[in-house]
């Protein structure tokens, strides 16, 4: 009741405060054929509800003559590294953490197609809401391996508590302002992940 309580007022608060950067990054992506500007896409959450994550599009929807959309790479512009490296992209997702289908900490949410190739282990990740932000995100985030990254939200699972919560929001306005592993070495963004269980 304390995490949604504090979840609610801080996204409430965070989307009036940041309504400004909001709107001037949407128009901004219109500008730049990001279209539309809000990305939104099916993910699992808790007890692997599925629920439609909302992000601002860093990506055109380019494709090759084939009809096959273009890498990564290609399609990420140069304002969308800006706002990935800044995490504006994520902003939209406080509607997501406001209606109560995520929270502001937790394990990041996947995509759907990750479920079956989870082990027993992994899967426990879905114990919780996914977050905004989390300890995979503080520790490594994106320069990390996935199992290490699931070892880190499998640990959130087993220890979570509102001070630990608090301790990851400051370590990510920290990371958040050195732009630090925000890619995963020699990507555009970050490789699939593939059920493998090596690191």
């Amino acid at each position: 009741m304390i995490k949604r309580l504090f979840d609610f007022t801080c996204a409430l608060i965070l989307l009036f405060l940041l309504a400004p950067v909001m709107i001037v990054t949407a128009i901004i992506l219109f500008a730049s054929h990001c279209r539309p500007v809000i990305y939104t896409q099916p993910r699992p959450g808790k007890d692997d509800q599925i629920f439609n994550m909302i992000k601002f599009r860093s990506m055109t929807d380019e494709k090759n003559t084939a009809g096959e959309l273009l890498p990564d790479s290609e399609r990420l512009t140069s304002f969308g590294k800006f706002i990935r490296k800044t995490s504006i992209d994520e902003l939209p997702g406080l509607w997501n953490v406001l209606v109560g289908h995520m929270s502001l900490v937790g394990p990041r949410p996947l995509l759907i197609e990750y479920l079956p190739l989870y082990s027993a282990e992994q899967a426990q990740r879905h114990k919780v809401k996914p977050g905004i932000t989390g300890w995979a995100q503080v520790n490594g985030r994106n320069a990390i391996s996935w199992n290490e990254k699931f070892k880190l939200d499998v640990w959130y699972v087993n220890n979570q508590s509102f001070w630990l919560d608090i301790k990851i929001l400051l370590l990510t306005v920290k990371k958040v302002f050195a732009q630090a592993d925000i890619n995963a070495a020699g990507q555009a963004t970050m490789t699939k992940f593939t059920g493998k269980q090596d690191d």
